[in-house]
């Protein structure tokens, strides 16, 4: 038998989750079921009973999974089995890993694991925002060392009101959508997109979703005493010997802190460095026993202390950094576009010593991304890939795949940009950035070619984008900070605050940060993004100074596409048995059809390389999906002759009566004195039958009438 034991969190609004223990997965060291409405996730943690030798950094790995099954659908593919994670679940994963990762003892070295699985899920309810929760609940039954708990919520504006965790229909209507993940004291991380809103806004936010977060934390200490857990395992993952350590800070400290100040170049700082390092393990070396190698382990660990508070000092005390800028300084900034012709759009963004090379491509609606999630299903025609190849550090290593942080960076950018993209754009857009240099925020740089290349192709996107990465420097003891503005790979390193803010000149489109300290006031935070906000006009400013809106026309060598809206009863027609008539106009013409129900009209895009093209198909879409018009002049051919007319094609499988007496103004006895079958002829829509739908044609009205022109017999005058 098993004793369960059950917490509930009141959301308000009648919402509650559930949290149980002590049910599924005995056998892990810690394990939860988070429950709400039918939305269950079942979240588990592992951890090895020792460290692996040699390791001096926390081995979390964290995998989000969602289960088709949980939503009652096959997974897609040939093999109809869940398979590798797919974007979303990666970004899930990275979610959660960045709230727990720094509550992690310094010290604590052993290799753990939390997995997060969807095993029930309702149509309406966003499972990611019960995601932190749960695996910061599972930690929290468990021995596990952590010094938690933390939960995590998602925040979104819909007319003006805030709300904790939203329905997928509350979301498309947001102007804000935030996830937020904090201790009961501290925010540690914040991720989302916005439609231009303010600063104080986005601060009003996450606020909000704190409140929510410290009952959530409340909740989980209960849990963690009601379990009996409140006292974790005892461990020893690091060795340390402190007359080595003393050696270092005495012999390399005023070596590092020189270098930190005088080398402002990434390689040659990094390899004065690396020298110093160098010379201190072989001058340690040639002092110990002829038997006895040096620690290179503690050696690396506490030169990397002394590099950190070289770094953090010299910022401190003198307001210098490692580059030589001032806290509130930005790189030079140069920017090209066009530099690709062949491509639809281009732009080379260069900040610093951190570069994106950004390309555009433009498609059809058949070049949509698939999205088949397991409660996620449709199309996206904005998507954004981000590439982050070894040598952009200058690695001498192989590429392997696309990482976990190439997706998460490249969805960073996508959502800074994507509200920028015009509703009614006809094309299905590709951004690709492929960083060339980096040295800190290329996420950000990837915002910034990302508008230069989409300018540059002739998309008319609302407003420019702009994206800065802010980092901070903070001493407890003395309570001196420092915010800094663009920063380094190694202030992102070295620091305590890694805050990266996009937006336009009118407000925040999307945000993502991550917090090392503890205690980080709103206050603080506040002045980071004012901070922020200087910095992303300033590089916004020089950025227009190489394309300040968008092309007036694409480049000639960029697809065409023309859209018509046609009635619904005609796709059918224009699509034709099997596809026939579709095909047919796509082989004679070249162009591309592609053809969808929307709202009860259909609507057509066509796509060709080159306006003769896309004309000669609307001419032939034009010619099906028209509705006959009374008054209109049709160019017809005769299909067939009667003893009283000639029936005439004025559009595809639409026939007309031209009956004997609209032949002429004079009298015609035999129709095949006047025209044979295959002739084409001009003719009048003068009728349709409201009952039949029968179309009556005259051709003697488009004919200068002969004066005292008798009636002819049968005509409708003479009846």
């Amino acid at each position: 038998m098993y004793k369960s034991i059950v917490k509930t969190i009141d959301l308000g609004d009648g919402r509650t989750i559930e949290i149980e223990t002590g049910k599924l997965a005995k056998q892990a060291d810690g394990s939860v079921v988070v429950k709400q409405g039918n939305t269950m996730l079942l979240a588990t943690v592992t951890c090895a009973k020792e460290a692996k030798e040699d390791v001096d950094f926390m081995p979390l790995s964290v995998e989000y999974k969602e289960k088709f099954a949980s939503a009652g659908r096959f997974p897609g593919g040939f093999m109809k089995r869940e398979t590798r994670p797919g974007d979303y679940e990666i970004l899930i994963a990275r979610l959660i890993d960045r709230a727990l990762r720094p509550l992690f003892p310094d010290d604590f070295h052993a290799e753990v694991f939390v997995n997060v699985l969807l095993i029930s899920a309702e149509k309406e309810i966003t499972p990611d925002a019960l995601a932190g929760l749960a695996a910061s609940a599972a930690l929290s039954v468990s021995d596990i060392p952590f010094n938690g708990p933390i939960s995590e919520v998602r925040v979104a504006r819909t007319n003006g009101k805030l709300k904790i965790n939203p329905t997928f229909v509350e979301l498309e209507k947001a102007d804000i959508d935030i996830m937020v993940g904090a201790t009961i004291d501290n925010i540690l991380m914040v991720e989302g997109e916005m439609n231009e809103v303010s600063e104080a806004e986005m601060l009003e936010a996450i606020k909000f979703a704190h409140e929510q977060i410290k009952k959530q934390c409340k909740i989980q200490m209960e849990l963690t005493k009601e379990v009996g857990k409140t006292e974790k395992r005892e461990y020893s993952h690091e060795e340390n010997d402190e007359e080595l350590e003393k050696l270092i800070w005495d012999k390399t400290y005023d070596k590092v802190y020189k270098i930190a100040k005088t080398t402002p170049a990434k390689q040659e700082r990094h390899d004065a460095l690396d020298a110093v390092k160098e010379e201190f393990t072989e001058w340690y070396a040639s002092a110990l026993p002829e038997d006895e190698e040096p620690n290179e382990v503690l050696i690396g660990r506490y030169f990397h202390d002394v590099e950190k508070k070289a770094v953090r000092s010299l910022i401190l005390d003198e307001k210098i950094r490692v580059d030589g800028r001032k806290t509130n300084e930005i790189r030079h900034i140069w920017c090209e576009i066009d530099y690709l012709p062949s491509a639809h759009g281009s732009a080379v963004f260069t900040r610093g010593e951190t570069q994106s090379l950004t390309t555009i491509t433009l498609g059809t609606k058949l070049d949509e991304k698939v999205i088949d999630e397991v409660l996620i299903q449709g199309t996206d025609k904005f998507v954004l890939h981000y590439n982050f190849p070894p040598f952009s550090t200058g690695d001498a290593k192989a590429s392997r795949g696309i990482s976990r942080r190439e997706v998460g960076h490249g969805n960073l950018a996508h959502r800074a940009l994507k509200r920028m993209i015009p509703e009614d754009n006809p094309y299905a857009i590709r951004v690709v950035s492929d960083i060339l240099e980096s040295n800190g925020s290329s996420s950000m740089a990837t915002v910034c070619a990302g508008t230069l290349a989409l300018m540059d192709s002739g998309v008319k996107i609302k407003k420019p984008v702009s994206g800065i990465a802010m980092g901070l420097i903070t001493d407890t003891e003395s309570g001196k900070y420092a915010i800094l503005s663009d920063i380094l790979g190694d202030e992102d390193h070295l620091g305590d605050m890694d805050f990266k803010v996009a937006g336009t000149k009118d407000g925040i489109t999307a945000t993502q940060m991550d917090i090392k300290v503890e205690g980080l006031s709103y206050e603080t935070l506040a002045k980071a993004l004012e901070q922020a906000k200087e910095g992303r006009l300033h590089i916004l400013g020089e950025m227009t100074k190489t394309i300040s809106e968008p092309r007036e026309d694409y480049k000639p060598h960029v697809p065409r596409i023309e859209k018509i809206i046609i009635q619904k009863e005609m796709i059918g027609p224009l699509i034709g048995p099997g596809g026939k008539v579709i095909q047919e106009i796509q082989n004679t013409t070249g162009a591309t059809i592609v053809i969808e129900e929307v709202e009860n009209v259909g609507v057509v895009d066509v796509f060709a390389s080159d306006k003769e093209t896309i004309n000669a198909a609307l001419k032939r879409i034009r010619a099906i999906v028209e509705v006959p018009e009374i008054g209109k002049i049709y160019k017809g051919k005769i299909k067939s002759i009667v003893s009283f007319g000639a029936f005439v094609e004025i559009l595809p499988n639409k026939d007309g009566l031209l009956h004997i007496s609209e032949i002429a103004w004079r009298r015609i006895n035999n129709v095949e004195d006047e025209m044979k079958v295959g002739d084409e002829v001009e003719v009048k829509l003068i009728d349709i039958d409201e009952k039949t739908g029968n179309l009556k044609l005259s051709r003697k009205v488009l004919l200068p009438k002969p004066e005292n022109q008798p009636p002819q017999k049968g005509s409708d005058k003479q009846k």
